[in-house]
């Protein structure tokens, strides 16, 4: 067993870093790449944290990007990582926060034990877990790289090539208050109108490529109050982006038209998060991702996936970047888990890319 691997792993684990809670496991995590690795270290004005560590045995200039992030989901105060017949969980009461504390264990262990690799940028973000906010965020200014590497998937024999447009949802809907005993028919009922447009339109799995969800509805105050004012939270999302864009438009449309129907007033706000795209299979990165799961001895294959990735907003920012498993298992709750095992077998994939690459 790597002692140095696993130690490391627990301690990050320990540092809580819930989303919007990631500053002072960054601080450590910079204390950390510049003891063990010589990183030069610094943050963007948005916090994520990029840290630049030299070639070894190698004429190359051109550095490669390693990335993963800091935030866990919740409930990730207080963790306390547990080891049992080779596999590490936490007591139970939190999520281990091996999505993405793994991966940052992973590539500082491969960094530090590869026997020669190219320069190296390892790029930590914060607020993926909500938006992949420090991507979106990030100053790629300060980053030089031009490919790379993101670890933050679960399964080890797989590279993530591509992803989807998304576009989420934050909607309003002001009727009218009134006593729903008393004069009910003064009212307009925010809920009802809400209900009215969730049915025009088709939700869940649209087609192989495309989804829509509607995921929180907050509204009304009182049991005989007409309800005046709702919130809605949706998105949608589709491998193909002009699938992705008709979805959307059809529910916005049926939430104005909901509206304009009853007299109540809708605002409709939309995000385009990310814009679906696809690494090519032929192309040198995906190519050396997999001669690295091949060389570790595993069977590689590459998979599109319609959640969301550091990796797609990257691509929008000039870096290329495939995803690549940490081995974690049921992330985002109690009961998540990371073999010991898997653990070292990312830490050979990653000695392996960057082998390769010198």
């Amino acid at each position: 067993m790597n002692r140095d691997l696993v130690e490391t792993f627990c301690d990050l684990v320990r540092i809580d870093s819930e989303s919007g809670d990631e500053t002072r496991f960054i601080d450590y995590l910079r204390g950390l790449f510049e003891q063990r690795l010589g990183a030069a270290c610094r943050l963007d004005g948005y916090g994520n944290l990029i840290a630049r560590v030299a070639g070894k045995e190698s004429q190359k200039r051109e550095p490669i990007l390693l990335g993963a992030h800091a935030d866990t989901v919740k409930p990730g105060k207080g963790i306390e990582p547990v080891i049992a017949d080779g596999v590490i969980r936490s007591k139970g009461e939190t999520i281990l926060g091996a999505d993405d504390k793994a991966g940052i264990a992973e590539i500082l262990e491969g960094v530090r034990t590869a026997k020669r690799r190219p320069p190296v940028e390892i790029l930590i973000t914060l607020g993926e877990e909500i938006g992949l906010q420090g991507a979106r965020n990030l100053d790629s200014s300060l980053v030089s790289a031009k490919t790379g590497f993101i670890f933050d998937s679960d399964a080890l024999d797989t590279v993530i090539v591509g992803g989807p447009t998304h576009v989420s949802f934050d909607i309003e809907i002001v009727g009218r208050a009134a006593h729903a005993g008393m004069e009910p028919e003064k009212g307009i009922s925010a809920i009802r109108v809400a209900a009215q447009a969730i049915t025009a339109f088709a939700e869940g799995r649209i087609d192989e490529e495309t989804t829509a969800n509607v995921g929180t509805i907050q509204g009304g105050l009182i049991r005989n109050g007409v309800p005046e004012r709702v919130t809605i939270k949706a998105e949608c999302r589709s491998l193909d982006h002009e699938k992705c864009m008709r979805q959307a438009d059809r529910m916005r449309k049926a939430f104005e038209d909901a509206g304009r129907a009853a007299g109540a007033r809708v605002e409709v706000k939309a995000d385009l998060n990310y814009k679906a795209s696809r690494v090519p299979e032929d192309s040198p990165l995906v190519k050396t991702a997999m001669a690295a799961i091949a060389a570790a001895g595993l069977l590689p294959k590459t998979r599109v996936i319609t959640g969301g990735t550091d990796a797609l907003v990257l691509g929008e920012k000039g870096i290329q970047a495939v995803v690549l498993g940490t081995g974690e298992k049921d992330a985002h709750s109690t009961s998540e888990e990371i073999a010991i095992a898997d653990l070292e077998k990312v830490v050979e994939i990653i000695r392996q890319l960057l082998h390769s690459l010198a």
